[in-house]
């Protein structure tokens, strides 16, 4: 154990050692093994990340009406924006707003984009709300960037986020979904189960109620927190026909584990069972296209090297080799508009949208 120091009379340990002793001893139990029938692991590993998540519990209070309320449909500079709200289960209602490309098409591909740990999802659409916004546009308007490449954009508020931040918040960082986290933690969920099951019920509404949008031609996408969401609502929602998630992917151990990150990243006692590697098996073999920064210090680049070797075996055992990819920008941890669109652009055209 390292030396200590005194600080203002109180012992300050450099660093707690019990936890990061005890992460080489951990085999992952439904961790990649070639060895392994694979149609059966992947069986195992859906039904384990659903018991993780808490998604079957969630799913077991979502058998409700939608209750879709349109806000208003306002014409802007190319593109129509509906403002709605809508319940994904009893008692939680997802702010959205949608974009429709001009133009004369029956239907438009579908881009779902979501936030990171900014004020909120208005930043998609080009709304200001507070003065840190200014540095954040134009290039986290992920809403307006994909309905000007012609997708009909569908921008989601995630839980614990922006206007769904609980008041019990209000004193706290802007940044801040813990509270929600927690909640969902100590009644047997997780926020990211939440956030995948909102993004799944979301698409069920698009499909049910806005005819413009093709649900057979559907994509996320998200920087950071937004990017970690794409990855897992993916993992649950086999309509996401490509996932291109920006500065989040990564192994556990060197990213989550290793370093302070918020709590809404934390799936209880995942790491026992798998990687976040591992369940890229869950989008196999439809596009899984990671963006990561090669300067980025919370998801360090060696790590999402390492991963991406495991996603290319298991792509490798669905005959898929072509449908994953890895883009590395010059960046830090940042969204790279031109980057992230390029490498969609070329993963729909490929597809034939």
């Amino acid at each position: 154990m390292k030396e200590t120091q005194v600080l203002q009379g109180v012992y300050h340990y450099d660093e707690e050692p019990c936890h990061k002793l005890l992460y080489p001893q951990i085999k992952q139990q439904l961790g990649y093994d070639a060895s392994k029938n694979y149609t059966v692991w992947k069986q195992e590993v859906r039904a384990k990340f659903i018991e993780l998540t808490g998604l079957d519990l969630i799913a077991a209070n979502g058998d409700c009406d939608p209750a879709l309320n349109i806000e208003y449909n306002e014409k802007r500079d190319g593109y129509t924006e509906i403002r709605f709200t809508f319940q994904s289960e009893i008692g939680y209602r997802v702010p959205c707003y949608l974009l429709i490309p001009d133009g004369n098409k029956e239907k438009y591909p579908v881009a779902i984009t979501l936030q990171g740990h900014a004020t909120g999802f208005h930043n998609s659409v080009g709304i200001l709300k507070y003065p840190e916004d200014v540095d954040y546009h134009p290039r986290g308007e992920f809403g307006i960037q994909a309905v000007r490449r012609g997708f009909a954009a569908l921008c989601i508020e995630q839980r614990g986020m922006g206007e769904r931040r609980p008041r019990a918040t209000e004193s706290a960082s802007y940044r801040s979904c813990t509270y929600t986290a927690m909640q969902a933690l100590q009644i047997g969920r997780t926020i990211l189960g939440e956030r995948a099951w909102d993004v799944h019920k979301a698409i069920d509404l698009l499909a049910s109620e806005f005819s413009m949008c093709d649900t057979d031609k559907v994509l996320i996408t998200g920087n950071s927190g937004g990017g970690t969401a794409s990855f897992y609502s993916a993992c649950y929602d086999e309509r996401i026909k490509l996932c291109a998630p920006s500065c989040a992917f990564c192994p556990y151990q060197p990213s989550i584990l290793d370093m302070f990150h918020c709590s809404c990243n934390y799936i209880p006692s995942a790491f026992r069972w798998f990687e976040m590697q591992d369940l890229s098996c869950l989008i196999a073999p439809r596009n899984l296209s990671v963006i990561a920064g090669v300067k980025d210090n919370i998801f360090p680049i060696e790590g999402v090297r390492r991963g991406y070797e495991t996603v290319q075996k298991i792509y490798a055992a669905e005959g898929a080799e072509d449908a994953c990819s890895l883009t590395v920008t010059p960046k830090e941890h940042w969204w790279c508009e031109d980057i992230v669109w390029g490498e969609i652009a070329r993963v729909t055209e490929k597809l034939g949208w």
